[in-house]
């Protein structure tokens, strides 16, 4: 399949080894793997805050990027980024679009997977061939289990690692607390819920908490190091694309 990789705004600036990582694993799994240059955010972030509107040059820049007939599937390492193109575009499209940019905008959408969800149900594949010798707890996203309803197939994927130690996270489902903006205008809420969240990490004794969402391990990553953990955090494309001769002795992660 020729598939097309959106790396989503937080994966281009602060998690580019998540990035990386899917191309790794989605070439080494025999995918021609493409990277449209003029893509960007794809307005979540303005929908999620009311600015539907404003979200419409978003919307329509991604359709453009995406919709070529000769991308067969795009692939997204994050479930919020995923959720928000299979749901809200088709809204920002109906209401403020044009006939033209809906039916592109349709054609993006229907070929939109998050990774995991792509790899078990399009590719049929759990066992990717990866390795990765450490004890790993994995948070699943609240968009993901939601809105995308990807359910366990990360679970299944990690399970299926070689020389993986997967650790159940207690009360798995609640939310870590960041939810994009969420964080920011309810603070205290926000830290509430995740210092549940990392004490449920901690108390697995995982060497790495995993997620498919950079941006909840980037809530979840940061509360761990200002408790001086030494859990670190790793997207579960850097866990899936891990074979026994890429794997950093610093991270645990591919070199």
């Amino acid at each position: 399949m020729r598939v097309a990789l959106f790396a989503t705004c937080l994966g281009d600036t602060l998690f580019p080894d998540a990035v990386k990582a899917t191309a790794l694993l989605l070439s080494r799994l025999g995918q021609e793997v493409v990277f449209p240059q003029a893509q960007t955010c794809c307005g979540q972030m303005h929908v999620n805050t009311g600015y539907q509107r404003e979200a419409l040059p978003l919307v329509d820049n991604h359709a453009a990027c995406f919709a070529d007939e000769s991308i067969d599937a795009v692939i997204v390492p994050s479930g919020s980024c995923a959720g928000s193109i299979r749901h809200q575009h088709q809204i920002v499209a109906e209401r403020f679009g044009t006939p033209a940019l809906r039916a592109q905008v349709e054609q993006s959408r229907a070929k939109t997977y998050e990774l995991a969800e792509f790899l078990v149900d399009v590719l049929g594949v759990v066992d990717v061939g990866a390795t990765f010798p450490h004890r790993v707890t994995y948070h699943p996203t609240c968009h993901s289990l939601r809105m995308l309803r990807v359910g366990d197939k990360p679970l299944q994927l990690l399970r299926a690692v070689r020389e993986i130690d997967l650790v159940e996270l207690p009360d798995a489902d609640q939310c870590c607390g960041f939810g994009g903006t969420f964080a920011l205008k309810n603070a205290d809420t926000s830290t509430a819920m995740l210092s549940d969240k990392l004490r449920n990490v901690a108390a697995t004794g995982a060497e790495f908490c995993s997620a498919g969402d950079s941006s909840c391990l980037m809530h979840i990553g940061g509360g761990l190091s200002r408790l001086q953990t030494g859990i670190g955090t790793l997207h579960l494309a850097e866990i899936l694309a891990s074979t026994e001769h890429a794997i950093s002795p610093k991270r645990g992660a591919l070199a």
